[in-house]
């Protein structure tokens, strides 16, 4: 998976489409993450105690990482990546449309 946490992603697909955020959670082994105030869900609750307030709430529901590109600092866009190898043998992300890199 290419996308990580803290990564500025575009949604390019579903109710959110065209929206900017950042990554709060990346779960590459079921491909999925979690954008920071996008692709909010409403869930019913019971109180636990004194630790949760009873009612509707509001939170981020995981998203498929094929729905979003990553932002490229450079370009301002979404674009695909790709990877590469530096001098010193080390790996990283690169952008597509600029090859500036990533990480």
């Amino acid at each position: 998976m290419k996308i990580r946490k803290n990564d500025t992603v575009a949604i390019i697909a579903g109710k959110d489409k065209g929206k900017r955020g950042t990554v709060r959670v990346a779960l590459p082994g079921k491909s999925v993450i979690v954008v920071e105030g996008l692709n909010m869900i409403k869930r019913h609750s019971r109180t636990q105690g004194a630790a949760r307030q009873a009612g509707i709430i509001d939170m981020e529901a995981p998203m498929h990482v094929s729905n979003v590109m990553l932002v490229c600092s450079k370009c301002d866009k979404p674009v695909r990546v790709g990877r590469r190898f530096l001098d010193d043998g080390k790996k990283v992300r690169v952008c597509r449309a600029c090859h500036e890199v990533i990480d």
